[in-house]
């Protein structure tokens, strides 16, 4: 199985320049996107879900509340989200594009899918298409990235850092990336959730990175995961969504009507398109199958416009609303949008009517059965539990409420940081960089809040001090804590520990590992000849 070059254009905080952009702000202000009230309650606060980098060098950062936010950025600007104005303002980065590569698809507002291996040929390599695409869309008032890999997921990671990715070497790109990077890859936000679920699902069991779980056997993903794990998987070993044909595809399906008289407002034209949206949905219902693209055509009094719409079939495929949704979208794009470039003015902007329109789904194939995963988001149990998280940290505030992440350290204490609950801040200390002198694996299950004065005994009974050079006036035969006392049955150690030893905060211990004769571990510190419990093992 191969995967096809593919060219990913992606213009950053699409939903915060689209709505400054329509709001006819400066670019360079503060600004953040708000999402819908979590719960979908009146009393729940709402979150940020997109920022300005203006914001983000403030502190504002996804996930934060509406109050949060404003505390780190008084003067940040917040305006509400809205989908058909992002793909809306959107069509012109997607017309720009259109003039360098035919055949695009729209994965979302802010994001292009494009065909790179016959376009390359023509400009002359990958990176000067990827140049053409740049300069064209600069031209629309835009800044965006490009990026070419094999694999869907590849290529977007490509373009968040605005590279190539030689032929072939997909797959060892992605190794070392975590499982939540999947997300980026996500076309549909109805998604997003299950998406973020299941990561945090693979990461719980120890599939920390997209290298660990395309390291499982499909088949194996495909049973404990079911049609999410098996496009998670495709996706990790820099693969495309669907594997190649091995019978012959289903015929596209297609519906049509023609509007008499012609509609030239977008809610007339709305309203002929939620029929069509409902009788394709009905067909591939019926048919069993469902479609990875979507493809609108319209057909004016002066000329015919086409677009097409990525979908995603992990979730089953769309409804008949969302896909209303698109196409919805699309003509507001093509009317709303195109009139008023053309007249300069949001009064009564004179638009082409609309004639024909189309509804074509294309690459069809059966849809699979979506039946309860062994582990998953299926149960309902996280759904419910971060339900009521939302409603406690509604009550308390944002610190009322706080979730435990990894970072880089030399100690169990110093790997664990608190956040609030729900905010997605990058960690103080990448967990990904080397730290010299850190304790070696495996890491505890449970970090003390507070470390417990302990007494390390040898056979004697003498307290057993760890010196300068790291000798040991006696073997630990026995622990003496608060919380209990055991006999030592096997130990490691002494792991020396000093850290900014230059300054007054430096600090200087050293670590046990030891295992008691009731089967329990614990790591011990020693610091300036104290002992102390600081975590537990399982």
């Amino acid at each position: 199985m191969s995967a096809t070059r593919t060219a990913v254009l992606w213009v950053p905080d699409w939903p915060v320049v689209a709505a400054l952009t329509t709001a006819g702000l400066d670019a360079h202000v503060p600004a953040a996107v708000l999402g819908a009230r979590s719960g979908g309650g009146t009393r729940a606060g709402r979150s940020v879900v997109a920022t300005s980098a203006v914001a983000r060098t403030a502190g504002v950062r996804r996930g934060m509340r509406r109050r949060q936010a404003q505390e780190a950025c008084p003067d940040l600007v917040l305006l509400d989200a809205d989908d058909a104005r992002d793909a809306r303002a959107f069509e012109p980065v997607a017309l720009a594009a259109e003039t360098v590569v035919a055949g695009l698809e729209v994965a979302r507002p802010g994001l292009l899918l494009l065909p790179a291996d016959g376009a390359a040929r023509y400009h002359g390599s990958e990176r000067a298409l990827a140049e053409r695409l740049v300069a064209a869309v600069a031209e629309t008032g835009h800044e965006c990235q490009v990026g070419v890999a094999d694999g869907l997921l590849a290529a977007v990671l490509a373009a968040r850092e605005d590279a190539v990715v030689p032929p072939g070497e997909s797959a060892a790109a992605l190794a070392g990336r975590g499982v939540g990077e999947l997300v980026h890859a996500v076309c549909d936000p109805g998604v997003v959730a299950a998406v973020r679920e299941a990561a945090g699902l693979w990461w719980r069991l120890g599939l920390h990175t997209l290298g660990d779980l395309a390291a499982l056997p499909p088949a194996s993903v495909a049973a404990r995961f079911g049609e999410l794990g098996t496009w998670a998987h495709r996706l990790a070993r820099g693969l495309d969504e669907r594997p190649p044909a091995r019978r012959r595809p289903e015929a596209d399906l297609a519906v049509a009507t023609d509007l008499d008289p012609p509609a030239d407002r977008v809610d007339v034209a709305a309203f002929a398109a939620r029929r069509l949206a409902e009788e394709l949905h009905v067909l591939l219902v019926g048919r069993g199958l469902a479609c990875s693209r979507l493809r609108i055509t319209a057909r004016t009094t002066e000329g015919e416009l086409e677009r097409l719409w990525r979908t995603e079939a992990v979730a089953g495929g769309l409804d008949a609303a969302r896909l209303t949704d698109r196409v919805r979208w699309q003509l507001e794009g093509w009317l709303t949008d195109a009139a008023l470039r053309r007249t300069g003015t949001g009064g009564s902007p004179h638009v082409a009517p609309l004639v024909h329109l189309a509804l074509a789904a294309e690459d069809v194939a059966p849809a699979g059965t979506h039946q309860p995963s062994l582990w998953g988001p299926d149960a309902g149990g996280d759904t419910r539990a971060r339900q009521a998280l939302d409603r406690v940290q509604g009550l308390l505030g944002g610190q009322g409420v706080l979730a435990v992440r990894l970072q880089g350290g030399r100690d169990a204490r110093s790997r664990v940081a608190l956040v609030p609950y729900g905010e997605e801040a990058e960690p103080a200390r990448p967990a990904d960089r080397p730290w010299p002198g850190a304790l070696p694996s495996p890491a505890p299950a449970t970090v003390l809040p507070e470390p417990l004065p302990a007494r390390v005994l040898d056979a004697a009974g003498r307290d057993v001090v760890v010196d300068a050079r790291l000798a040991a006036s006696g073997d630990p035969a026995s622990v003496r804590w608060e919380h209990g006392a055991g006999a030592v049955t096997d130990w490691a150690g002494p792991w020396p520990l000093a850290e900014r030893w230059w300054t007054d905060g430096g600090t200087r211990r050293v670590h046990l590992q030891v295992v008691l004769d009731d089967g329990r571990g614990l790591l011990l510190a020693q610091t300036a000849g104290t002992w102390t419990v600081e975590a537990c093992y399982d």
